[in-house]
């Protein structure tokens, strides 16, 4: 009767964990749009109130203290480095690919650079054509 007891009260560790997770979302939120520090320093808070609220989501919804031993945290352990490589390649991959478009951009204005020059030389015998012209 007592395990029975257990399933039946109101999941307050579960409204108190929700609660948490919405004020550090608002918090990151906020960080980022309304405060004037360095895009590094930004990234930086962010990471850390994600590392909160996933500490905060692992013991309030999943029930870390209510492990079974050493398997637990073996599991525990791999899904951190899973985590950690999928974010690192993701961060990776955006990096790769926005240096990619900046090197795409710099060749962009260097061909319209190029292009502007041999636009003006072209205009300037134009114009000599025309005065020739003229005066047949």
């Amino acid at each position: 009767m007592a395990n029975n007891n257990k399933h039946n009260h109101f999941p307050w560790s579960h409204v108190i964990g929700f609660a948490f997770s919405i004020l550090l979302t608002l918090l990151a939120v906020w960080v980022a749009l309304e405060t004037d520090l360095s895009r590094n320093t930004i990234f930086w808070i962010i990471g850390g109130l994600a590392m909160v609220q996933a500490a905060i989501q692992l013991i309030m919804f999943m029930h870390l203290r209510e492990g079974e031993g050493t398997t637990q945290v073996v599991n525990m352990l791999f899904s951190f480095f899973i985590a950690a490589v999928i974010v690192a390649g993701s961060v990776w991959v955006m990096m790769s690919t926005m240096q990619d478009m900046d090197m795409d951009n710099m060749e962009m204005d260097n061909m319209n650079e190029e292009q502007g020059h041999n636009m003006d030389d072209s205009h300037e015998g134009h114009d000599m054509e025309d005065e020739g012209h003229d005066s047949h």
